[in-house]
């Protein structure tokens, strides 16, 4: 069992990558900047593994000018932290993967920019490699940290938190950095130095408007025209946006549910943000005021959802399948997790005081898609209490809901 240093907060993910470093004979870490993947492979691996960041420019040119005798001259076991800015020795490390196959755990390889990282990896790592992603601070992880350990008693602390402080590792460790200030110069690094560096994306302001009406449509179905008109460029462009901010693990599009299910669905995906931080910043919610009294709420909280659940499965590194589904007749349900051809709905509701009305959407969703293989349903809600609605719903509480993916979900899906 690995001692961590003080100061230093476990992340859920260590197990996972552990496990995968046992299975294979490389291991990519992603995830957007910040979000705490050198710290924490400092921290597991420091003393087994060399570390090379490929942000000293001294490496880079190294690396560059001659990868072979590079890679030779650094070790059995290696971590290249920020990869994508010396690809040129990715094939060299697939040379040395092939040389011994059976070797496990030899590399380590990360990188922010996961759009062109990933696809290096996958096209010169094929089957050598595992990926996983890391992602700002889920409840469990915030929940280890001594100071905010007495604050985040209810799920209502933890979302005001997670909206007006943010969960990236850096500002919610360090409580004299003001958040806004460092939200400011996180988004101008992101766009400066990832973005414009590595991304032909035209005119850097309207790329940074586009991120901002997309903050104040989180939790909305994507409307690619409305974009597009609104800040007078294609369709194509925006769907190259997306793209990057996807990779990035700034946001994450969930997809509609229409296996099976005719024609008459919603089939455009629902925007959501991987750190509410960032949308509260972009959308000027800076106060609990703004927060439960604006218009923002009720898809925040959803956000705040979405957002833990994908969490949640990224740090066991399993793939989601999640879903929402939206039919023409305007039934909606917020978020379906399919996992051995049953699915499991939830409704996600900002209340302290569910209702039987609340359960009215999975009722419908049981009577008209009767063939399908349903759980029993679940709202999600501000609630801290477990309680039944009618017989096929019931309400949970954030940290009922996240248990229940693993006895419910987790332990049904395969791999």
């Amino acid at each position: 069992m690995t001692i961590h240093q003080a100061g230093y907060i476990p992340r859920e993910i260590e197990e996972t990558l552990r496990e995968l470093l046992r299975q294979f004979p490389a291991v990519g870490l992603t995830g957007p900047r910040q979000s705490g993947k050198s710290t924490l492979l400092k921290e597991v691996f420091g003393e087994t593994y060399h570390i090379i960041s490929f942000d000293d420019p001294l490496d880079r040119e190294r690396a560059t000018s001659d990868p072979k005798l590079f890679i030779e001259s650094a070790g059995e076991r290696i971590i290249f932290d920020e990869i994508q800015y010396a690809p040129e020795i990715l094939s060299y490390i697939k040379i040395l993967i092939d040389s011994n196959r059976n070797k496990r755990g030899r590399f380590i390889i990360t990188g922010s920019q996961q759009f062109s990282l990933i696809k290096g990896l996958g096209d010169t790592l094929a089957g050598r490699i595992g990926l996983l992603d890391l992602l700002p601070f889920s409840l469990k992880e915030k929940r280890r940290i001594p100071s905010l350990r007495k604050r985040l008693i209810s799920t209502q602390s933890y979302f005001e938190d997670c909206c007006l402080r943010g969960s990236f590792p850096e500002i919610t460790l360090q409580s004299e950095i003001d958040s806004n200030t460092w939200y400011g110069s996180y988004l101008q690094t992101y766009l400066e130095r990832d973005i414009r560096t590595i991304y032909n994306i035209g005119i850097l302001r309207e790329f940074q408007q586009f991120v901002r009406l997309l903050a104040g449509r989180c939790s909305q179905i994507l409307n690619m025209n409305n974009l597009a008109s609104d800040l007078g460029v294609s369709v194509n462009t925006i769907k190259r946006w997306l793209s990057i901010l996807e990779a990035s693990r700034i946001i994450y599009t969930l997809p509609p549910y229409y296996r099976n299910l005719g024609k008459r669905i919603t089939k455009n995906p629902k925007i959501y943000f991987l750190d509410l931080g960032l949308v509260c910043y972009l959308t000027g919610v800076r106060s609990k005021e703004l927060l439960w009294g604006g218009p923002l709420a009720g898809p925040l909280f959803e956000n705040f959802i979405i957002q833990e659940t994908i969490k949640y499965f990224f740090n066991r590194g399993i793939r989601p399948n999640i879903f929402y589904l939206r039919t023409h007749n305007n039934l909606e349900i917020d978020l379906i997790i399919e996992s051995n051809l049953t699915l499991f709905p939830f409704e996600i509701k900002l209340t302290k005081t569910p209702n039987v009305g609340m359960a009215s959407p999975i009722e419908r969703f049981n009577k008209i898609f009767s063939k399908l293989k349903i759980s029993p349903g679940k709202i999600i809600s501000l609630s801290e209490d477990n309680i039944p609605l009618t017989e096929n719903v019931s309400v949970v509480s954030v940290d009922s809901y996240l248990e229940s993916l693993v006895t419910a979900i987790i332990s049904s899906s395969p791999g």
